[in-house]
């Protein structure tokens, strides 16, 4: 480690545990004009032997000369020595009365941010461009990239006919993959029909460089984990697919990923490299302020992802999933091209989110609604009504495209607050129906589909009123609102938002 370095991240530490000391001092209830002057002194002397203690045994570059997990317990070993080295100093000059919050908090604290900073120096060192190693496999020859080691030969099992695999793309795959990869693989496509193209790439220009409809299917072999553009990756796989056209890619899901964390680093060390590693690819990314500064942190490699997320991603490139399977801590998946991409032009991984719905007139409004889904779940609607269809009240059962925080904004009708805008701009009215996606909508009737585009959408829908279980149900009582409403507009609405706020506020009413 240089010495400029060094000097760089000595200045991080204090200003880290300068930070720590400072918030265990507002802590304290007391006036901080008693404690500032008081503890100033002793602070800078303490501050004086953890800068000395933490050079002596390298500490600065722990990140940089181990894995993660022996870094943090070498910084967590020498704060701990300088802890007792302070205790002892403090015992020998009888210096008893410092506050054992200020004292105990401070270090426990500066250790806290010592281990972010550590956290964040690692991706920044591990994050360095490397070479290409992508790859693109031809059907009888592989034409880009080897490997320089020799590969470890895997068992094969015995219910797998390779008769039909040439032998160099089984190869190919079993080496940059493995045997259950090409297992799934085979069951899918005849490897022995050269009408697919076979890669292992995370960019799209050995996409693109591909013929146009020519190749009926097309493997991917690398995870898109490490890709910085995936939509425009599936967007030109979409290009050079024909209409039906197969595409295989695989990914980590966040979940996956949690799990494969967790069995690998010890306990307690597994937890707060977790807390870290979700406040930097899950937190970071979702904020414009922190957005710059994770992709600084990881290059944009080894990304968090979900599976909602990448389902989303695939419908709404113009794919549809139809096979999916778990493989050694991979997620792959088989997805048919069914149309061409919505080529959405301003994504959004924020808290705040506008969905598409159908309003007045069969115009597509855009709902104002707080984030209570995985980015890019919107588009799955058909893929969970498929897997999952409707419980009672019109929602999906066991829905995986809503978070864990999601769920609460639900439970407590959070997420309808900006919907708010949607009211303020005339595309909605108080009482109405519910504006829907075009997939909900298209479950309806023609009849009622036609009835409901003659008005506004409402924030609180007719389903609070009677309480419907099923859609058959649901159409019924918005059927049943739409004929009132058009004989009487103000007196319908005004009857049917006080007995909807009735049953919300004193029979419980839910939407599930």
């Amino acid at each position: 480690m240089n010495r400029r370095s060094v000097f760089i991240n000595t200045i991080v530490d204090i200003a880290a545990l300068t930070m720590a000391f400072l918030i265990m001092i507002w802590i304290k209830p007391a006036t901080k004009r008693v404690y500032l002057p008081a503890y100033i002194y002793p602070f800078l002397f303490f501050l004086a032997i953890w800068i000395l203690i933490s050079l002596i045994s390298r500490k600065y570059s722990a990140p940089e000369r181990y894995s993660i997990s022996r870094a943090a317990w070498h910084i967590i070993l020498t704060n701990f020595i300088i802890t007792g080295l302070i205790a002892i100093i403090m015992f020998s000059f009888r210096s008893l009365f410092y506050s054992r919050i200020v004292v105990l908090g401070t270090i426990s604290l500066g250790t806290v941010f010592e281990l972010f900073f550590s956290f964040c120096d690692y991706f920044i060192c591990s994050a360095k461009p490397g070479p290409d190693t992508s790859k693109v496999f031809e059907v009888y020859q592989r034409t880009v990239g080897r490997y320089t080691e020799v590969p470890v030969a895997e068992p094969l099992p015995a219910d797998v006919n390779f008769e039909k695999a040439p032998e160099n793309i089984r190869d190919a795959i079993i080496e940059e993959s493995n045997i259950d990869v090409f297992t799934f693989i085979s069951e899918h496509i005849d490897l022995n029909i050269p009408d697919y193209s076979l890669l292992s790439t995370t960019t799209r220009f050995n996409v693109d460089k591909l013929p146009e409809k020519v190749y009926h299917k097309i493997v991917n072999l690398r995870r898109i984990n490490d890709m910085r553009y995936i939509n425009k990756f599936f967007e030109s796989v979409n290009r050079k697919l024909p209409e039906q056209g197969i595409f295989i890619g695989c990914f980590e899901s966040k979940n996956q990923r949690k799990k494969r964390i967790f069995s690998k680093y010890p306990p307690v060390l597994n937890s707060i490299y977790y807390f870290f590693d979700f406040i930097i690819k899950r937190v970071f990314p979702k904020f414009n302020l922190t957005k710059g500064v994770y992709f600084f942190l990881t290059r944009g490699n080894n990304r968090v992802l979900s599976k909602a997320e990448v389902l989303g991603r695939l419908y709404s490139c113009g794919f549809e999933v139809v096979s999916e399977k778990n493989i050694r801590g991979l997620l792959y998946y088989i997805a048919r091209k069914t149309r061409k991409p919505f080529y959405d032009q301003h994504p959004t991984y924020g808290p705040l989110i506008k969905l598409r719905r159908i309003g007045k007139n069969g115009k597509i409004i855009h709902v104002y609604k707080f984030r209570t889904m995985h980015p890019f779940a919107e588009y799955l609607q058909e893929y969970v009504y498929e897997k999952s269809d409707l419980q009672e009240g019109g929602k999906f059962k066991d829905d995986f495209r809503v978070t864990t925080l999601g769920k609460i904004f639900r439970k407590f009708w959070f997420d309808e607050l900006p919907m708010f805008i949607n009211f303020f701009k005339g595309e909605m009215k108080l009482f109405g129906v519910r504006p829907l996606s075009e997939h909900y909508f298209s479950l309806y009737s023609k009849e009622l589909q036609e009835k409901r585009i003659k008005t506004k959408p409402g924030l609180i829908p007719p389903f609070y009123v009677d309480m419907p279980k099923t859609l058959e149900e649901i159409e019924a009582s918005e059927m049943k609102y739409l004929n009132a409403y058009e004989k009487h507009p103000l007196l319908t609405d005004w009857k049917y938002f006080w007995k909807a706020l009735w049953n919300i506020l004193f029979k419980s009413a839910r939407s599930s």
